[in-house]
């Protein structure tokens, strides 16, 4: 056993090596040219629940299956309670991603679980473990599917969204795993009524704060919300570049280019005045059958997420994003189609719970940092109906959604003691 640096926290070599065969043996389960891949309801997916509930037996645990095929876990003592605090996150991964985006939010609960179990204890308030399917947006493009069906609030547009791969909906590959579609299609809540008291969600931080500051985990604040146009088409004029005089172009390539940096301004702006804001045009393409060095391009595609603590500042954004359009479009001769928006609202962590956290950190000498998430989470969503929620984050090098995801187990094991320890309390 060892001693966390400046804590009270002692690590099991035993718990390590646990730790460690969780993810390893999951990785092996999920192999992809580079990093993981686990389809959002799919029979790979299935077979990852499957060994937690498989672990969770060995264990002496009690597990179940909900409407949506989620997997709950529980000690023994608490199964037939109803109402209890909820410790999850998602299984999925975005392909060729990282091993702990989600999982380790899993794994960290049923450590919390297996821990107890072998020591003979209960914690302070009923708990129960939830693994679920379907958050990532990169199979459907669509996330937080999973907690949206649990919550009943997702819509017939979304369970439409066709495969990145197959094309088929969403709606069919939730059947293909046992998911009651009449029940989601219906939106009615999946979510056993009066389970879930409260929701407590680990995730690897997204960013790289934590390894900045040196510290291992920190609670989370909010959960910044967003609105997504995932294909802006910028529509101009093809030419040749040699022939056509500046004045005579509609060059959808440098009016998307003005507007990008238009709001690039209004974003400086905004934190320079003390907002919160984060914008990013993570795909841009022009047709590469069509396009060539020596042609004006007739048409660039790209997308646009913008992200805010703050609703009136997403409000704003909604605004400028028109404004600045038009402007850019009068200008330069072309058009642009925004097509769908994809929006989440922005979601606050409860207050009482941010603070229990911070007391189990500071009981275990840890310094009680709290901040912001930039990425979402279905933390989020049980926050929008109304449960009160709670996350936390561990440090991570690498950000999330790459195969160079690297939590280190140690840091990870004081996420666990963090949450043991918030668990412990009296329920609030």
């Amino acid at each position: 056993m060892s001693a966390v640096a400046n804590t009270a926290i002692r690590i099991a070599d035993e718990e390590r090596a646990l730790a460690d065969r969780i993810f390893a043996e999951i990785a092996a389960l999920s192999p992809d040219t580079d990093g993981v891949s686990r389809p959002a309801f799919s029979a790979k997916e299935t077979e990852v629940l499957g060994y937690l509930k498989a672990l969770a037996l060995d264990e002496g645990l009690s597990v179940e299956w909900d409407a949506g095929r989620n997997l709950w876990i529980s000690l023994p003592a608490d199964a037939e309670i109803e109402q209890c605090t909820v410790v999850g996150s998602h299984v999925d991964s975005v392909p060729m991603g990282g091993n702990y985006d989600g999982l380790a939010g899993v794994a960290a609960g049923l450590l919390c679980l297996i821990r107890a179990r072998r020591e003979g204890r209960r914690f302070g308030r009923p708990v129960r473990v939830l693994a679920m399917r379907g958050e990532e947006s990169a199979w459907f493009g669509l996330c937080y599917n999973a907690s949206k069906a649990l919550t009943g609030v997702l819509s017939a547009a979304e369970i439409a969204s066709p495969h990145k791969g197959d094309g088929r909906s969403m709606g069919a590959h939730m059947a293909d795993v046992g998911i009651d579609m009449d029940r989601v299609r219906a939106g009615t809540p999946l979510l056993p009524e009066g389970r879930m008291r409260d929701y407590l969600e680990l995730h690897i931080e997204q960013g790289p704060l934590l390894i900045e500051k040196g510290l291992p985990v920190a609670a989370v604040s909010a959960i910044r919300g967003n609105f997504r146009h995932r294909a802006v088409r910028c529509i101009g004029e093809a030419g040749h570049s040699g022939a056509v005089p500046r004045a005579y172009r509609r060059d959808p390539v440098l009016a998307m280019a003005e507007l990008l940096s238009r709001l690039d301004e209004s974003w400086l702006t905004i934190l320079q005045k003390g907002g919160d804001l984060v914008l990013t045009a993570g795909v841009v393409n022009t047709d590469p059958e069509r396009s060539a060095m020596s042609r004006i391009a007739d048409e660039v595609v790209f997308s646009l997420d913008i992200r805010s603590q703050e609703t009136e500042v997403l409000d704003n954004m909604r605004a400028l994003l028109r404004d600045e359009i038009s402007q850019v479009e009068r200008a330069r001769g072309v058009r642009f189609e925004l097509g769908d928006e994809l929006a989440v609202a922005p979601a606050a962590m409860d207050g009482t719970r941010v603070s229990a956290l911070r007391d189990a950190m500071t009981g275990l000498g840890l310094d009680p940092f709290v901040m912001p998430s930039g990425g979402g989470h279905d933390a989020a969503i049980f926050a929008q109906a109304g449960i009160p929620s709670a996350m936390l984050f561990v440090r991570n090098q690498h950000g999330s959604h790459n195969p160079r995801e690297a939590m280190e187990i140690d840091d990870f094991l004081v996420a666990v003691s963090v949450i043991d320890a918030y668990l412990s309390q009296e329920a609030p």
